[in-house]
Parts: structure tokens; C-alpha cells; sequence
């Protein structure tokens, strides 16, 4: 278990989102603004946090809608800085909701901590009646303290996986899933309790990926499509006509069902393959993964989300 109060200290990185929302009427859960309440601020409001040594810094400040690289790369590197850091015990990072997923899939990946790393949000903002913020913030407290190193999320007092979480509900305050594998523990009154290991154990970490990532002026560019009924694979040949300011790298698709793509997008990704488009192939179903057979079109995402194979995707093509 990490001991915050044996000399060693918390860090909180913040970087927006709905937890540091602001509405007009003390009311209103979904007429707000994100991002306007700073870090510091968040932290005073959490009674559990008061004589923790911490330090707290302001990454961003954003709606995690408008995510992207430059904010994963700061995040990235502020979070590497104090990793390294062996007065640092573990890192609490607060996020909007709408991309958490991604984030913490990105920090894992680039990252693999060998030391807690809690993303934690809320669905209220930070000007409701009763927001659920600070709770949160004391939840992903209790989940450092827990000492498991890696990256994970703390949300409505279930703790979730970088690479199974994500978000499932527009609202309600348990917004966030792990789908089959369920959540890895939850919090009680402060205290941990778990259902599940993580599975495989943190690899050692590689600082070479992370260098490239932090030096790149964009990611690889990699699109989402989806099959439906009456698809044709228009998108498709749009995304590769000539002209775009940057070249098609990549395209995942998310399949119906088992990873059933409709023939007329086969066609078009076939295509693509053909001028040297990688294609992966993820589901679109909540539950459940692709399971590799014979008669699969295209390489499969390894169980991630169509949202984290194309993430996944961008990384790999980056490290070429």
C-alpha cells in the first residue's frame, strides 16, 4: 500500500473537463460550461485530501470533447516527470468524461507506470447542488493509497482497466463500463475492494515510444468507419481520393456483430488495403469481442473498442 504520509508525495494533474464545470444555476447538471474551475480549487473542496502532501498542477483546461495530441503530449510528459520522481508515490489526473477512455488507454500504452496513475471526472459540474467530483477525488485517493501501479479509472466508486473502460451512459452518474471483464474493484468508505488482477502484469517501460509520441507533430492519420445495413463504401473511396493534407494511413471499422462487414464496404476497404491502407477490424457491439475465425475480412483490434483500435493503430504506425 502506498503511505502519502511517509515523506513521499500525491500529485494531481488537472486538466478540465466536467469536474471543473460551471452552469449558471446551481441546478442545471447539463447547461454548463467545462472547464472552469482550476485544479487547486477542486482539491480544496475534498476534505479526505486535507494534510496529504501534494502537489497539485494545472496541465489543461479543457472540454475533453476538443482532446487531442497536444494536451495527451503535455499530459504525457508532466506525468513521465513526476513518475520518475522517487519522492512521487502516485498520480491523480482529473478528466472531462467524454474522452477518458481514450486518455487513459494513451497514458497506459506510452506509459506503462510502475506507480499508481488514477484518472478520476465527474457527470456533474463542479456548481451543482450535489456534485459528485469530490467524491470521485476521494475515491481515486483511496484507489492511490491501494499501491497497484498502472493506469486506471475511478468513477461512482467502481474502479475500471485503461484498456476495457468505457463510457456507456450520456448522464447518469455510473456512467462507465468495463463490459465482460467488469470493474476491477470498487471503493467503500475509503477502503478498496477487489473483484479481479488486471491480467497481465506492467511491462517494464520503454522510453523510446513515449520519445516519439512527445516529438510528433500529429498522429498518423487513421480513420473510423462503421458497417450498417445499405452501406456502399462511398466513405470510404471519399477518404481516399487524392488531395487530403495529410495521407490516409489507417482505417479501423467497426463491424456488425462477430466482425461482419457488408460487402459493398469490403470492397471499398479491400481497395484501400490494396494502396497500402492498413485496416483493422473491431465491432460495434457493447459486449462481447471479435473472435478470430477464418472467415474474418480484415486483422482484428484485440478486443479494444473501435475508439482505442484506431488509437492503437495510430500508435503502431507511428512507431514504424
Amino acid at each position: 500500500m502506498v503511505d502519502t504520509n511517509q515523506g513521499r508525495r500525491l500529485v494531481i494533474l488537472g486538466t478540465g473537463g466536467t469536474i471543473a464545470g460551471r452552469a449558471a444555476q446551481a441546478g442545471d447538471n447539463v447547461g454548463y460550461v467545462a472547464g472552469q474551475v482550476g485544479v487547486a480549487d477542486l482539491v480544496a473542496a475534498v476534505p479526505a485530501l486535507a494534510g496529504v502532501p501534494l502537489e497539485v498542477e494545472q496541465v489543461a483546461q479543457i472540454d475533453s470533447k476538443d482532446m487531442g495530441l497536444p494536451v495527451w503530449q503535455a499530459l504525457a510528459a508532466r506525468l513521465q516527470a513526476h513518475l520518475d520522481d522517487p519522492q512521487v508515490s502516485a498520480v491523480i489526473v482529473t478528466h472531462g468524461t467524454d474522452t477518458l477512455e481514450e486518455t487513459a488507454f494513451v497514458l497506459q500504452r506510452l506509459l506503462q507506470p510502475t506507480k499508481p496513475v488514477v484518472l478520476t471526472c465527474a457527470m456533474r459540474p463542479a456548481s451543482a447542488l450535489v456534485p459528485d467530483g469530490p467524491q470521485n477525488l476521494a475515491d481515486a485517493l483511496a484507489v492511490v493509497r491501494h499501491g497497484e501501479a498502472g493506469v486506471v479509472v475511478v468513477c461512482a466508486g467502481q474502479v475500471h482497466g485503461a484498456l476495457e473502460v468505457a463510457k456507456v451512459h450520456t448522464y447518469r452518474l455510473d456512467a462507465f463500463d468495463s463490459g465482460d471483464a467488469g470493474p476491477l474493484a470498487c471503493v467503500e468508505e475509503g477502503e478498496v475492494r477487489r473483484f479481479r488482477s488486471r491480467g497481465a502484469s506492467v511491462a517494464s517501460h520503454d522510453p523510446a515510444p513515449l520519445a516519439r509520441f512527445l516529438a510528433a507533430d500529429a498522429l498518423p492519420r487513421v480513420e473510423l468507419v462503421t458497417s450498417h445495413a445499405d452501406a456502399d463504401g462511398s466513405l470510404v473511396r471519399a477518404l481516399m481520393a487524392p488531395g487530403a493534407a495529410r495521407p490516409l494511413r489507417g482505417i479501423v471499422v467497426a463491424g456488425t456483430g462477430n466482425g461482419t462487414v457488408h460487402q459493398a464496404l469490403t470492397d471499398a476497404l479491400n481497395a484501400a488495403q490494396a494502396q497500402r491502407v492498413r485496416v483493422v477490424l473491431a465491432t460495434r457491439c457493447a459486449r462481447g469481442r471479435v473472435v478470430p475465425h477464418a472467415g474474418l475480412p480484415f486483422a482484428h483490434s484485440a478486443g479494444l473498442s473501435p475508439v482505442k483500435a484506431r488509437l492503437a493503430l495510430a500508435l503502431d504506425l507511428l512507431m514504424e
